[in-house]
């Protein structure tokens, strides 16, 4: 046999077969073939192989030395196969070692993370977050397996990225509950009269100022912070109004006992999502993050 040649597969099967049934006719049946058929492609087989491999006998088709010595080999070969058809890594949470790189904003630090890493911390002790920005290198980064999911509102990430809605943000405003002007619902003449933090990150900002834009309402910006880190304090020691999106708003709220007011201007709603790369989408692990964030976030809708 030149060994560029390789048996095709149904020939491997027709050898495994005819070692145990001994009929040429039985292989014909349990193959659904034809026994003209069964007879070529054991012609094959043995021109492949350069032994008779069977001979007739009253019993049956009788093995040669050279089958006996490749039964073995053969089907260790198919359970191979059989294997490779139905690989899958297993990936047990409650042994695994493996660290588990997620793009978000620093919204989702405050929102998203502790939870997630409670579960993570009681179903997998063994693994590892690591919490990264999102920008312009995440897609790249999903891509080579340098981040295993990004969560936010990501509108620019490229084909061969897959996503899963978990929730939709509208905008709500955060002010002091003892707000010295204040008092009730408030109105966008007093949304324009009140000193304003703005914060400049977050995937849904431009939304915020395109709606601004839209209706002519010019903020009096006192303060712009990077990210929401001390923003509750800030809000809650003097006068002045975030407009933000609802999740961090109501958490930022509960945590340092603020208001929360609807926002008097019409903004854009945005769907909060979870991407991965094609190219992890079957990976056990990648799989099993997802269902976590999914099972943990999507009753936020």
């Amino acid at each position: 046999m030149n060994p560029a040649e390789l048996p095709d597969l149904k020939l491997l099967q027709l050898f495994d077969l005819l070692y145990d049934v001994r009929s040429v006719t039985r292989v014909a049946e349990q193959l659904g073939q034809s026994q003209p058929t069964i007879s070529i492609w054991l012609g094959r087989l043995r021109e492949h192989l350069q032994d008779p491999l069977f001979i007739r006998t009253p019993g049956g088709m009788a093995p040669t030395p050279q089958a006996d010595a490749l039964i073995g080999p053969c089907r260790e070969i198919l359970e191979s196969l059989r294997r490779f058809a139905a690989w899958e890594i297993e990936f047990d949470p409650a042994t695994a070692k493996r660290r588990f790189r997620i793009c978000m904003t620093d919204a989702s630090h405050i929102t998203l993370l502790p939870r997630m890493l409670a579960h993570v911390r009681a179903q997998a002790p063994g693994i590892r977050l690591e919490a990264a920005r999102i920008d312009g290198n995440t897609e790249r980064a999903l891509e080579s397996g340098e981040a295993d999911l990004a969560i936010g509102h990501i509108p620019w990430l490229g084909g061969g990225i897959y996503q899963q809605q978990l929730y939709t943000q509208d905008w709500v405003c955060l002010m002091n509950k003892h707000h010295p002007r204040v008092r009730g619902k408030l109105g966008l003449k007093q949304y324009r009269a009140e000193g304003h933090v703005v914060i400049a990150a977050g995937t849904g900002a431009q939304l915020l100022e395109q709606a601004l834009v839209r209706e002519q309402v010019e903020r009096d910006v006192v303060l712009e912070l990077p990210g929401f880190l001390g923003l509750g304090a800030i809000i809650r020691t003097t006068d002045l109004i975030a407009t933000l999106p609802r999740h961090i708003g109501e958490t930022l709220a509960k945590v340092n006992d603020l208001s929360v007011h609807p926002c008097p201007i019409p903004v854009e709603e945005f769907a909060v999502r979870q991407h991965w790369h094609a190219r992890y989408h079957h990976e056990a692990g990648n799989r099993w993050l997802r269902d976590l964030v999914a099972q943990l976030f999507s009753s936020l809708r």
